[in-house]
């Protein structure tokens, strides 16, 4: 605020009345300060709200029952021909070709098979897409480690701009149900355990040392959601039939 108005001012020889005003030229840059205040208070708004929008909106949709809910009137049923899978993933919006499916957060997205998980330009086109598949871990049925990815971000910019789909895999508990699709075959996981791991350990990408091999399903994601800290794994095994 300028200073402006009538003053009296007393004393002999000076005395009368002192009308306060700014200059034409301060109250243009004045006026025009406060414009391109409001505009940049205006943009971070807008910008927070395109940056973590998307995971607000996931967190309040789960925490309300909408996530499951959406998927809860479809019943799953015993797909036991080429007809019958592909209607089901395409209720789920899904491709049956190879795609992923959880339930409980209201999760579902194609894969993206053979993504190079050490090539950061791969994994992040493969991830505008959907989910990725690592490259060299195998695929379901085949009895070995399959390892999916998602939401690998450095920031919580990006959560808007690459898939989020396991966002809220870290609500997952023991005994959830994952379904993957697969050449039009259905296949069917339960969460068995979830590990907090080290950004740099790929050890998760290999089957398990010693023993005989057995197929398991690992989900990641980023630990906390929007860093790159650490990984979140979550691991499921088939679901004997």
């Amino acid at each position: 605020m300028f200073p402006r108005g009538i003053i009296y001012r007393s004393g002999y020889p000076s005395y009368g009345e002192i009308t306060l005003k700014a200059s034409f030229k301060a109250r243009i840059a004045y006026t025009l300060a406060r414009g391109v205040g409001a505009g940049l208070i205006g943009f971070a708004i807008i910008s927070l709200i395109f940056t973590i929008g998307p995971a607000v909106k996931e967190e309040i949709l789960y925490d309300l029952g909408f996530k499951e809910a959406a998927y809860s009137e479809i019943d799953l049923i015993e797909a036991d021909n080429t007809s019958r899978v592909q209607k089901e993933a395409a209720a789920y919006g899904v491709g049956s070709y190879f795609s992923v499916v959880v339930p409980k957060i209201g999760a579902a997205s194609d894969i993206v098979a053979n993504v190079d998980a050490g090539n950061e330009k791969e994994y992040l086109s493969a991830l505008e897409k959907g989910v990725a598949h690592a490259k060299g871990t195998y695929f379901p049925g085949q009895g070995h480690t399959i390892f999916l990815f998602s939401h690998s971000t450095d920031s919580p910019a990006n959560i808007a701009r690459y898939n989020a789909v396991f966002y809220l895999l870290r609500k997952l508990e023991k005994g959830d149900r994952v379904v993957v699709f697969f050449a039009d075959k259905k296949y069917e996981y339960q969460v068995e355990e979830k590990k907090v791991v080290a950004a740099n350990d790929t050890s998760w990408l290999r089957d398990p040392a010693g023993g005989e091999a057995s197929e398991r399903l690992i989900l990641q994601t980023c630990d906390p959601p929007g860093t790159s800290w650490r990984r979140l794994l979550v691991i499921a095994e088939p679901i004997d039939k």
